[in-house]
Protein backbone atom coordinates (compact mmCIF):
# COMPACT_ATOMS: atom_id res chain seq x y z
CA UNK A 1 0.00 0.00 0.00
CA UNK A 2 2.90 2.48 0.07
CA UNK A 3 2.10 3.72 -3.44
CA UNK A 4 -1.55 4.29 -2.58
CA UNK A 5 -0.60 6.14 0.59
CA UNK A 6 1.86 8.29 -1.34
CA UNK A 7 -0.77 9.09 -3.96
CA UNK A 8 -3.29 10.08 -1.31
CA UNK A 9 -0.70 12.26 0.41
CA UNK A 10 0.19 13.93 -2.89
CA UNK A 11 -3.46 14.67 -3.64
CA UNK A 12 -4.02 16.09 -0.17
CA UNK A 13 -0.95 18.28 -0.49
CA UNK A 14 -2.05 19.55 -3.88
CA UNK A 15 -5.55 20.32 -2.65
CA UNK A 16 -4.21 22.44 0.20
CA UNK A 17 -1.82 24.36 -2.03
CA UNK A 18 -2.05 28.06 -2.61
CA UNK A 19 0.25 30.48 -4.36
CA UNK A 20 2.91 32.25 -2.32
CA UNK A 21 5.39 35.04 -2.96
CA UNK A 22 8.61 35.80 -1.10
CA UNK A 23 9.25 39.50 -0.59
CA UNK A 24 12.86 40.42 0.33
CA UNK A 25 13.62 42.91 3.06
CA UNK A 26 13.53 46.63 2.38
CA UNK A 27 14.69 49.58 4.44
CA UNK A 28 11.20 49.75 5.99
CA UNK A 29 10.09 46.10 6.20
CA UNK A 30 11.63 42.73 7.06
CA UNK A 31 11.51 39.83 4.57
CA UNK A 32 8.21 37.99 4.50
CA UNK A 33 6.31 35.24 2.74
CA UNK A 34 3.01 36.48 1.32
CA UNK A 35 0.25 33.89 0.95
CA UNK A 36 -2.67 34.03 -1.46
CA UNK A 37 -5.53 35.67 0.41
CA UNK A 38 -9.26 34.93 0.13
CA UNK A 39 -10.38 36.63 3.33
CA UNK A 40 -11.34 40.05 1.94
CA UNK A 41 -14.64 41.06 3.55
CA UNK A 42 -16.27 44.04 5.25
CA UNK A 43 -14.53 44.44 8.58
CA UNK A 44 -11.51 42.46 7.37
CA UNK A 45 -9.89 44.94 5.03
CA UNK A 46 -13.08 45.56 3.05
CA UNK A 47 -16.08 47.87 3.06
CA UNK A 48 -19.68 47.97 1.89
CA UNK A 49 -20.50 50.24 -1.08
CA UNK A 50 -23.55 51.10 -3.17
CA UNK A 51 -24.08 50.51 -6.88
CA UNK A 52 -23.58 54.24 -7.52
CA UNK A 53 -19.87 53.67 -6.81
CA UNK A 54 -19.47 51.47 -9.87
CA UNK A 55 -17.72 52.72 -13.01
CA UNK A 56 -17.85 51.28 -16.55
CA UNK A 57 -15.40 48.40 -16.83
CA UNK A 58 -15.63 47.31 -13.19
CA UNK A 59 -15.49 43.57 -12.57
CA UNK A 60 -17.97 41.96 -10.19
CA UNK A 61 -17.28 38.62 -8.52
CA UNK A 62 -20.12 36.83 -6.78
CA UNK A 63 -21.37 33.66 -5.17
CA UNK A 64 -24.81 32.10 -4.76
CA UNK A 65 -26.12 29.47 -2.38
CA UNK A 66 -26.28 26.61 -4.87
CA UNK A 67 -24.46 23.28 -4.87
CA UNK A 68 -22.68 24.21 -8.10
CA UNK A 69 -21.46 27.50 -6.63
CA UNK A 70 -20.32 25.84 -3.41
CA UNK A 71 -18.53 23.17 -5.43
CA UNK A 72 -16.61 25.82 -7.37
CA UNK A 73 -15.71 27.61 -4.14
CA UNK A 74 -14.44 24.39 -2.57
CA UNK A 75 -12.42 23.44 -5.65
CA UNK A 76 -10.77 26.86 -5.93
CA UNK A 77 -10.53 27.65 -2.19
CA UNK A 78 -12.16 31.03 -2.81
CA UNK A 79 -15.41 32.68 -1.72
CA UNK A 80 -16.46 33.49 -5.30
CA UNK A 81 -17.82 31.34 -8.11
CA UNK A 82 -19.04 33.75 -10.82
CA UNK A 83 -17.63 36.75 -12.70
CA UNK A 84 -19.46 39.61 -14.41
CA UNK A 85 -18.45 42.87 -16.07
CA UNK A 86 -20.16 46.23 -15.63
CA UNK A 87 -20.53 48.12 -18.94
CA UNK A 88 -22.40 50.96 -17.21
CA UNK A 89 -25.97 52.28 -16.98
CA UNK A 90 -26.95 49.97 -14.12
CA UNK A 91 -26.52 46.68 -15.99
CA UNK A 92 -23.97 43.87 -16.07
CA UNK A 93 -22.91 41.54 -18.87
CA UNK A 94 -22.34 37.90 -18.01
CA UNK A 95 -21.95 34.47 -19.56
CA UNK A 96 -24.35 31.93 -18.05
CA UNK A 97 -25.90 28.63 -19.13
CA UNK A 98 -28.25 30.17 -21.67
CA UNK A 99 -25.46 32.30 -23.13
CA UNK A 100 -24.24 35.87 -22.80
CA UNK A 101 -26.90 38.17 -21.35
CA UNK A 102 -27.45 41.56 -19.76
CA UNK A 103 -28.92 41.87 -16.27
CA UNK A 104 -29.55 44.77 -13.96
CA UNK A 105 -27.27 45.30 -10.98
CA UNK A 106 -30.38 45.23 -8.79
CA UNK A 107 -31.22 41.75 -10.09
CA UNK A 108 -27.69 40.57 -9.32
CA UNK A 109 -27.89 41.91 -5.78
CA UNK A 110 -31.26 40.25 -5.27
CA UNK A 111 -30.05 36.80 -6.33
CA UNK A 112 -26.43 36.56 -5.15
CA UNK A 113 -25.19 35.97 -1.60
CA UNK A 114 -22.08 38.09 -2.08
CA UNK A 115 -21.05 40.61 -4.73
CA UNK A 116 -17.65 42.31 -4.67
CA UNK A 117 -16.34 44.90 -7.13
CA UNK A 118 -12.84 45.37 -8.54
CA UNK A 119 -11.45 47.98 -10.92
CA UNK A 120 -8.60 48.28 -13.38
CA UNK A 121 -7.23 51.70 -12.35
CA UNK A 122 -5.49 52.09 -15.71
CA UNK A 123 -8.59 51.54 -17.86
CA UNK A 124 -9.13 54.63 -20.02
CA UNK A 125 -12.55 56.04 -21.02
CA UNK A 126 -11.90 54.92 -24.61
CA UNK A 127 -11.10 51.38 -23.46
CA UNK A 128 -14.19 51.32 -21.23
CA UNK A 129 -16.28 52.38 -24.24
CA UNK A 130 -14.83 49.58 -26.39
CA UNK A 131 -15.43 47.10 -23.58
CA UNK A 132 -19.07 48.18 -23.40
CA UNK A 133 -19.57 47.98 -27.16
CA UNK A 134 -18.03 44.53 -27.41
CA UNK A 135 -19.94 43.19 -24.39
CA UNK A 136 -23.27 44.38 -25.80
CA UNK A 137 -22.43 42.86 -29.20
CA UNK A 138 -21.96 39.44 -27.63
CA UNK A 139 -25.44 39.11 -26.13
CA UNK A 140 -26.82 35.75 -27.24
CA UNK A 141 -23.40 34.13 -27.79
CA UNK A 142 -23.54 30.53 -26.59
CA UNK A 143 -22.10 29.27 -23.32
CA UNK A 144 -18.77 27.43 -23.36
CA UNK A 145 -20.04 24.20 -21.80
CA UNK A 146 -17.06 22.17 -23.00
CA UNK A 147 -14.69 24.68 -21.43
CA UNK A 148 -16.43 24.38 -18.06
CA UNK A 149 -16.36 20.58 -18.17
CA UNK A 150 -12.66 20.52 -19.09
CA UNK A 151 -11.81 23.08 -16.43
CA UNK A 152 -12.99 20.83 -13.58
CA UNK A 153 -9.92 18.49 -13.60
CA UNK A 154 -7.69 21.42 -14.55
CA UNK A 155 -8.67 23.30 -11.38
CA UNK A 156 -7.58 20.28 -9.30
CA UNK A 157 -4.43 19.32 -11.22
CA UNK A 158 -3.03 22.86 -11.28
CA UNK A 159 -2.82 22.77 -7.47
CA UNK A 160 0.48 20.97 -7.95
CA UNK A 161 1.82 24.18 -9.49
CA UNK A 162 0.72 26.19 -6.46
CA UNK A 163 2.60 24.26 -3.81
CA UNK A 164 4.18 26.56 -1.21
CA UNK A 165 7.39 28.37 -2.19
CA UNK A 166 7.13 27.58 -5.90
CA UNK A 167 8.58 30.71 -7.59
CA UNK A 168 6.09 32.82 -9.53
CA UNK A 169 7.59 32.24 -13.01
CA UNK A 170 7.74 28.47 -12.39
CA UNK A 171 4.16 28.47 -11.08
CA UNK A 172 2.95 30.40 -14.11
CA UNK A 173 4.73 28.08 -16.56
CA UNK A 174 3.41 25.01 -14.74
CA UNK A 175 -0.21 26.20 -14.93
CA UNK A 176 0.22 27.04 -18.61
CA UNK A 177 1.57 23.56 -19.25
CA UNK A 178 -1.43 21.88 -17.64
CA UNK A 179 -3.78 24.24 -19.50
CA UNK A 180 -2.30 23.52 -22.92
CA UNK A 181 -2.76 19.78 -22.37
CA UNK A 182 -6.15 19.79 -20.65
CA UNK A 183 -7.99 22.73 -22.19
CA UNK A 184 -6.87 22.52 -25.79
CA UNK A 185 -10.27 21.31 -27.00
CA UNK A 186 -12.19 24.15 -25.40
CA UNK A 187 -13.89 26.70 -27.66
CA UNK A 188 -12.69 30.29 -27.74
CA UNK A 189 -15.78 31.63 -29.55
CA UNK A 190 -18.14 30.66 -26.74
CA UNK A 191 -17.74 31.86 -23.17
CA UNK A 192 -18.05 30.88 -19.56
CA UNK A 193 -18.17 33.65 -16.97
CA UNK A 194 -14.54 34.52 -16.24
CA UNK A 195 -13.48 33.78 -19.81
CA UNK A 196 -16.01 36.38 -20.96
CA UNK A 197 -14.63 39.01 -18.57
CA UNK A 198 -11.03 38.40 -19.67
CA UNK A 199 -12.03 38.48 -23.33
CA UNK A 200 -13.94 41.76 -22.84
CA UNK A 201 -10.81 43.40 -21.47
CA UNK A 202 -8.68 41.95 -24.27
CA UNK A 203 -11.12 43.25 -26.90
CA UNK A 204 -10.96 46.67 -25.23
CA UNK A 205 -7.18 46.74 -25.67
CA UNK A 206 -6.54 46.31 -21.94
CA UNK A 207 -5.73 42.60 -21.37
CA UNK A 208 -5.61 41.73 -17.68
CA UNK A 209 -3.16 38.88 -18.30
CA UNK A 210 -1.33 37.32 -21.21
CA UNK A 211 -2.84 33.97 -20.18
CA UNK A 212 -5.55 32.53 -22.41
CA UNK A 213 -8.97 33.64 -21.03
CA UNK A 214 -10.05 29.98 -21.01
CA UNK A 215 -7.49 29.28 -18.28
CA UNK A 216 -8.77 31.88 -15.81
CA UNK A 217 -11.34 31.25 -13.08
CA UNK A 218 -13.28 33.72 -10.89
CA UNK A 219 -10.82 32.83 -8.11
CA UNK A 220 -7.92 33.86 -10.36
CA UNK A 221 -9.55 37.25 -10.88
CA UNK A 222 -9.97 37.62 -7.12
CA UNK A 223 -6.25 37.04 -6.61
CA UNK A 224 -5.27 39.45 -9.39
CA UNK A 225 -6.03 42.33 -7.04
CA UNK A 226 -3.28 44.62 -5.80
CA UNK A 227 -1.34 43.21 -2.86
CA UNK A 228 -2.47 39.61 -3.37
CA UNK A 229 -0.60 36.70 -4.96
CA UNK A 230 -1.84 35.81 -8.46
CA UNK A 231 -1.31 32.32 -9.82
CA UNK A 232 -1.18 33.55 -13.41
CA UNK A 233 0.75 36.75 -14.02
CA UNK A 234 -1.53 39.81 -13.81
CA UNK A 235 -0.57 42.41 -16.41
CA UNK A 236 -2.96 44.95 -14.88
CA UNK A 237 -3.54 44.28 -11.16
CA UNK A 238 -7.08 45.06 -10.07
CA UNK A 239 -8.00 47.45 -7.28
CA UNK A 240 -10.59 46.45 -4.71
CA UNK A 241 -13.57 48.84 -4.82
CA UNK A 242 -15.84 47.31 -2.19
CA UNK A 243 -18.60 44.82 -1.45
CA UNK A 244 -22.01 45.58 -2.93
CA UNK A 245 -23.44 42.74 -0.87
CA UNK A 246 -21.94 40.48 1.76
CA UNK A 247 -23.28 37.36 3.44
CA UNK A 248 -20.84 35.31 5.54
CA UNK A 249 -19.85 32.30 3.41
CA UNK A 250 -21.39 28.94 4.18
CA UNK A 251 -18.32 27.18 2.73
CA UNK A 252 -15.06 27.03 4.65
CA UNK A 253 -12.38 28.76 2.57
CA UNK A 254 -8.74 27.74 3.01
CA UNK A 255 -6.52 30.81 3.08
CA UNK A 256 -3.10 29.27 3.62
CA UNK A 257 -1.23 26.12 2.58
Amino acid sequence: MPRAAAAIASIALALTACATRFEPATAETPPRLRVQDSTLAPGRGGELITASTLEPGDILLSSVGTLQSMGIQLATFAPVSHALVYPGDGVVAEAVGEGVRMRSVDAVLASEQMVVAFRDPRLTPAQARRLREWSLSQVGTKYNTVGVVLSAPFVIDRRVCELPLVPGPVRDACVRGFALVQLGASSNDRFFCSQFVLEAYAQAGAPLSDADPRWVSPADLLHMREGDVATLTAARPLRYVGHLKYTPPSVAVVDAP
